[in-house]
């Protein structure tokens, strides 16, 4: 018979090949585990997973596990039960579903396409660094505004959470007390970093006015506490979950320039003659949406789940007591060979069909922002590979470290503008353009075409009587890439920070 801890020391030493070796040699749809004195079961099979999201609280809760999380992110609807979770839920997902419907493509595009103009300066960058500063500011634009968080907001709230993050991990699973002295210093850890968040919160509450978002938060008449903790919970888990994917996501397509290729070429497919990405276009860029699926297959940031039973039930053919703990790895059934070929390479021919693909989790509880953060992926790797071309700076990076959420390590990247080919003109069709002629072409041009562009090349051109059509071609074309990447600023200029 096991000890009740055998598992434990394993477990701590390494929770992901922990799960993962456990997972792949179970013979039984779910594994006991020896943690401690409660009842805990990894779920083996991912056809449990459904039944087990689904089920309803009266059967299956959250469970203790997960209340340890309201240390940070308090009565906010992940650690909510009832009534009060299916309510702020649905305001949530109606603001959310909105916004894909109308106006985040374009606002994520132009986030995106600033942050990427300033690496350009540098020439290099890390990649999570990186990544979650630009999910942060694009959660915050488009659910409170622009100009929400100042920069100092942003590194203040991504410091905090590293403050607090391990510390409540270790907590999670933890048996054992903590010596009194270690104890308080975690716990005045904890208090200092929620503080900090919340500071943030109350700032970007202030500044948002009457952002949607709010108002309908509003609208559910939550105690003011409650409503800064569903704000807390919006920016955690609107930037800290897909910066970390970000990350992996742009060092892939960084060590593949033959990938990068085709992404580059598929964002020109999907954009109109002004270089923005069509949003009935995106669904079916099969390259960008296979990337991304990848990236949350091989470093999905949920990379645990848990959930308690709270009556005695039959699931897995076992008989399970109330107080019973399930665990739900996706680390481990994304890399698990009974349901992948080849699960640790990184193949974009990879089929997705089964239950075993779970980034979002499943059920009423499965990430609500799921869509956006899809959305906000699949363009981050499209607008990167048409401006840059990026490059790994080191080796292949060490594997990631399971936080509370699954940790990218650090990842120097370079890059450069990508180069772009001019239209093939056959030169005996040449004819010189002059300055005046481009004038009148100003004047006639649909108002879709930004003013500034034409007032740049006629800037480019004010010490040149006459040129070519190559060379204006030449021009017009780098005047178009700048605008890609968001190198331009309203009069015309190049945007260097």
């Amino acid at each position: 018979m096991k000890h009740w801890f055998s598992d434990l020391v394993a477990f701590q030493r390494d929770p992901l090949n922990f799960f993962l070796d456990r997972g792949k040699a179970a013979t039984e749809p779910l594994v006991p585990l020896a943690m401690g004195p409660y009842a805990v079961m990894l779920v083996a099979d991912p056809e449990l997973v459904k039944p087990i999201m689904k089920a309803e609280e009266a059967m299956i809760d959250k469970g203790k596990l997960i209340y340890k999380l309201r240390e940070i992110i308090g009565r906010s609807s992940m650690t909510l039960s009832g009534p009060d979770h299916k309510a702020r839920r649905a305001a949530l997902h109606q603001q959310l579903a909105r916004g894909l419907a109308t106006s985040y493509v374009p606002q994520i595009s132009a986030i995106i396409r600033e942050q990427a103009a300033a690496l350009a300066v540098e020439g290099r960058f890390e990649a999570h660094h990186v990544t979650s500063r630009l999910t942060l500011r694009v959660i915050c634009n488009i659910l409170f505004g622009p100009d929400v968080l100042s920069a100092e907001d942003e590194t203040l709230l991504i410091e905090s959470i590293k403050l607090v993050e391990d510390d409540l991990a270790a907590d999670i699973f933890k048996v054992l007390p903590d010596l009194p002295w270690v104890r308080a210093r975690k716990k005045a850890r904890m208090r200092h970093g929620r503080a900090q968040m919340m500071h943030v919160v109350e700032r970007a509450k202030d500044r948002a006015g009457q952002a949607s978002i709010l108002r309908a938060l509003d609208a559910l008449k939550l105690p003011p506490e409650e409503l800064g903790d569903e704000v807390l919970l919006l920016l955690l888990a609107g930037h800290h979950t897909t910066g970390t994917a970000a990350a992996w996501l742009l060092y892939h397509i960084a060590a593949d320039p033959a990938l990068a290729a085709r992404l580059a070429a598929e964002a020109r497919a999907v954009s109109d003659d002004t270089g923005e990405a069509v949003p009935s276009r995106l669904p079916g860029a099969a390259t960008s949406l296979a990337v991304v699926r990848e990236v949350l297959r091989l470093y999905p940031s949920a990379w645990w789940l848990s959930r308690e039973v709270k009556q005695r039930m039959e699931l897995g053919g076992r008989t399970l007591k109330p107080g019973t703990s399930l665990l739900i790895s996706p680390w481990h059934m994304h890399r698990d060979p009974k349901y992948w070929a080849n699960p640790d390479k990184f193949d974009l021919e990879r089929k997705f069909a089964g239950a075993a693909f779970l980034p979002f989790g499943a059920g009423p509880r499965a990430c609500v922002g799921m869509g956006v953060g899809m959305l906000e992926l699949q363009l981050l790797a499209l607008e990167f590979a048409a401006a840059y071309e990026l490059r790994p700076l080191a080796g292949p990076p060490p594997g990631p470290k399971p936080s509370i959420t699954l940790i990218p390590p650090p990842m120097l990247l370079g890059l450069r503008l990508r180069e772009v080919a001019p239209p093939p003109t056959p030169p005996s069709r040449r004819s010189p353009v002059s300055r005046s002629d481009l004038a009148k072409k100003r004047e006639n041009a649909p108002a879709t075409v930004e003013p500034s562009l034409v007032t740049y090349l006629e800037y480019a051109l004010s010490d040149v009587g006459e040129i070519d059509e190559t060379a204006a071609s030449l021009l017009e074309a780098a005047i178009n890439r700048l605008r890609l990447v968001g190198g331009l600023d309203r009069e015309g200029r190049r945007a260097m920070n």
